[in-house]
């Protein structure tokens, strides 16, 4: 009996990596370190609107070239596309790596990436790729919802 279940857990194993659910799970401290290590080289590189290298990045320019340059993850070009893919999470559960999406105006949409401990990094318009706080008024006042890309 005991081999039976050892061999239907072998299949059930090699079946799941086969689909894709067990490919790509990197723990979370390796994902803080690959996405600190992207801030470190873009920290303070000023908004530029449709940026997307270190001359300057929009809020969806910078998301795009992280998540390509830590995980090899092509997300698609703007905040919009962005909001539209991956699943939802509801702001408890938010992991590192989670997109965190805000809407400060009407017609503007913002994106940034989840560091844990309420943190987040993004291109601000008005100071460029920065950490910010999710409990900080202005973000708690504008945050709209988060989407899960990695596993």
């Amino acid at each position: 009996m005991k081999k039976r279940i050892q061999i239907v857990n072998f299949i059930l194993f090699l079946t799941l990596y086969n689909c894709g659910s067990v490919k790509n799970v990197v723990p979370q401290s390796t994902n803080k370190k690959l996405l600190e290590k992207e801030f470190q080289k873009f920290k303070n590189t000023p908004y530029k609107f449709g940026g997307t290298d270190s001359r300057g990045f929009d809020c969806s320019g910078f998301v795009h070239t992280v998540f390509k340059n830590a995980f090899s993850v092509k997300l698609p070009r703007t905040t919009t596309q962005m909001s539209s893919i991956g699943k939802n999470i509801k702001r408890n559960q938010l992991k590192i790596g989670d997109l965190v999406f805000f809407q400060p105006s009407k017609k503007y949409k913002h994106v940034g990436i989840y560091m844990g401990n309420n943190q987040f990094i993004h291109s601000s318009t008005s100071k460029g790729v920065i950490k910010s706080s999710l409990t900080n008024v202005y973000w708690k006042k504008k945050y709209k919802y988060a989407r899960r890309i990695l596993k």
